[in-house]
C-alpha cells in the first residue's frame, strides 16, 4: 500500500510538470510573441523577447520528455488493473513524443535565424522572417499531428481510472470524453480555419482540463485510498 502511495503521488509530481510546461510552452509564450496575421509584428517580438521564447522552446523539451515517464509510471500504478489497456496507454502516450520532440525543434531553428552570428546573418530580413515563420509553421503542425495521440491515450488511462477502485471514478469520465476532445480539435483545426478560436472549441476542451488536472491534483496530495483491484480479484 505504502508503495501504491509512493507511485501515485510520483505520478502526480510528474503530472503536474507536464500540465505546467505544456501550459507556458504551448499557451502563454505564444499568446505573448506571436501573431500569425502580422509576420514582422512576431519576429519583431521574439526578437525583444529572446528570453521568453527560449523558456517557451525549453519548456517544451521538458513537457515532452516527461511525457516519456509518465505513462510508464501510470502503468506501473495501473497494470493490475487491465495490463492490456495499460499497455495500450503506454504505446500512445508515448508514441506522441517523437513526433512533439521534432515539433520542438523548429523552435531552436527560430533561434539560429534570429541570431546574430552564423550563416544566416547573411541573408536579408524578409528572407529570415518569411524563415522564422516556416520554422513556426512547421512546429505547429507537428504539435497539430501529436494532439491525436494525446486524445487516444486518455481512453484506456482514463478506462484504467474509472476500474481502479482506488481512484474517483468521475475522473476516469471526464479523461475518456476528454479523449474525443482532442480528436474533435485535430478534425476542427484541419477542415475549419479559425476552429480554435470559437467557442465550440473551448467548450470541447473542458472534459479534457477537468479529467486531467483533477487527476494530476488527486494523484500529487490524495494518492490512492486503498488497494487496487486487479483482474484476477474482480474473475474471484
Amino acid at each position: 500500500m505504502a508503495s501504491q502511495k509512493s507511485t501515485a503521488h510520483w505520478a502526480g509530481l510528474i503530472y503536474l510538470i507536464v500540465v505546467i510546461s505544456g501550459v507556458v510552452s504551448l499557451m502563454y509564450v505564444p499568446s505573448e510573441l506571436y501573431d500569425w496575421n502580422d509576420a514582422p509584428q512576431t519576429v519583431q517580438n521574439i526578437k525583444t523577447s529572446k528570453l521568453l521564447f527560449k523558456i517557451g522552446a525549453v519548456s517544451g523539451l521538458i513537457c515532452y520528455v516527461d511525457f516519456i515517464f509518465l505513462p510508464l509510471v501510470l502503468f506501473k500504478l495501473l497494470q493490475s488493473v487491465d495490463r492490456t489497456h495499460g499497455v495500450l496507454m503506454v504505446v500512445l502516450a508515448i508514441t506522441s513524443v517523437p513526433i512533439s520532440l521534432v515539433a520542438v525543434s523548429n523552435l531552436f531553428s527560430v533561434l539560429d535565424v534570429l541570431g546574430d552570428s552564423g550563416h544566416y546573418v547573411a541573408l536579408s530580413g524578409n528572407y529570415r522572417q518569411a524563415m522564422v515563420m516556416s520554422s513556426l509553421d512547421a512546429y505547429y503542425n507537428g504539435i497539430h499531428v501529436s494532439q491525436v495521440f494525446w486524445g487516444l491515450w486518455l481512453f484506456p488511462f482514463g478506462y484504467l481510472v474509472y476500474k481502479s477502485g482506488f481512484l474517483p471514478k468521475v475522473l476516469g469520465v471526464f479523461l475518456m470524453i476528454g479523449c474525443f476532445g482532442y480528436i474533435i480539435a485535430f478534425l476542427g483545426g484541419t477542415f475549419f480555419p479559425g476552429y480554435h478560436d470559437t467557442w465550440f472549441a473551448t467548450l470541447v476542451g473542458i472534459p479534457d482540463s477537468i479529467g486531467e488536472i483533477g487527476i494530476c491534483l488527486w494523484l500529487l496530495i490524495k494518492g490512492v485510498k486503498d488497494g487496487p483491484k486487479t483482474e484476477k480479484n474482480e474473475t474471484t
